[in-house]
């Protein structure tokens, strides 16, 4: 029942970027620099959030736009109405709804979706990672010298040592291809998918990485913070990888390789 309330929730959010996109709509702008929100973002969470509780109304809610919903219940929905809203809003099609469940303080459950490039992502805890329907697993690459990584940049850079921007000099200096695609959530998919082989980033929010980072696990990789302990969404750094890479990409992250 909740897969199925998930994919509904997903595929209205989606719908409704679908209506937006390369069209005309309202964008305000958050607390920060380039940090907007757009007619599209409320939207399509409205829409997320209609279908949930008409099936749960008891349930706890996580979105970015509308914050928390605090109930009782051992559920919790973690909603990102558009992942990569200035990729959006600028016509760019990298961008996308994702939605995770945890049920008692563990992930059980996520789905992102990427209407625009016709890509559904789903992944059940212990059950693996699908998109569009067909399993998925993570790339083979040994060697963080012969991977593909992906990265992103906040716009409040933290003021400390072997930062965003240190980081990736010392990858691309060494020949490493780095990308930066604007949305976290697809990041972790791609990753999921072998696309890249690891994806890292200082900070993020819950929302960025809830359905993501199950993603990624389903699909056999490993995902941590900065200094290799167990990943929690609560927190802002974040190292997802194929697992074969892992290690090196936290001495990577933390200054002491490369």
């Amino acid at each position: 029942m909740i897969k199925t309330i998930l994919l509904n929730a997903i595929e209205a959010g989606g719908k409704e970027l679908q209506r937006f996109f390369n069209g005309e709509f309202k964008i305000t702008n958050k607390e920060g620099i380039n940090n907007p929100v757009t007619e599209a973002d409320h939207a399509s969470e409205k829409a997320i959030i209609d279908i949930i509780q008409k099936s749960y109304p008891d349930h706890f809610i996580l979105s970015e736009e509308t914050g928390e919903i605090i109930t009782g219940s051992e559920y919790k929905w973690i909603i990102d109405p558009i992942d990569g809203t200035i990729n959006f809003a600028n016509g760019i099609p990298i961008c996308c709804v994702s939605i995770g469940v945890e049920k008692n303080g563990e992930m059980i459950m996520g789905a992102v979706y990427a209407p625009m490039l016709n890509e559904l992502y789903f992944a059940e805890k212990g059950q693996g990672a699908t998109l569009n329907g067909k399993k998925i697993s993570v790339g083979n690459k040994a060697t963080v010298i012969s991977s593909c990584l992906v990265t992103g940049f906040p716009y409040t850079y933290l003021d400390e040592p072997n930062g965003p921007l240190q980081i990736f000099e010392k990858l691309i200096r060494k020949g490493v291809p780095v990308r930066r695609l604007g949305s976290a959530a697809i990041d972790l998919c791609w990753v999921a998918s072998g696309r890249f082989d690891g994806f890292y980033e200082h900070k993020l929010a819950a929302w960025d990485s809830a359905a993501g980072f199950l993603m990624v696990q389903e699909a056999g990789g490993k995902v941590t913070d900065f200094k290799g302990n167990p990943y929690s969404p609560y927190q802002p750094h974040i190292l997802a990888t194929n697992g074969l890479i892992h290690n090196e990409m936290v001495e990577v992250v933390n200054g002491k390789a490369f």
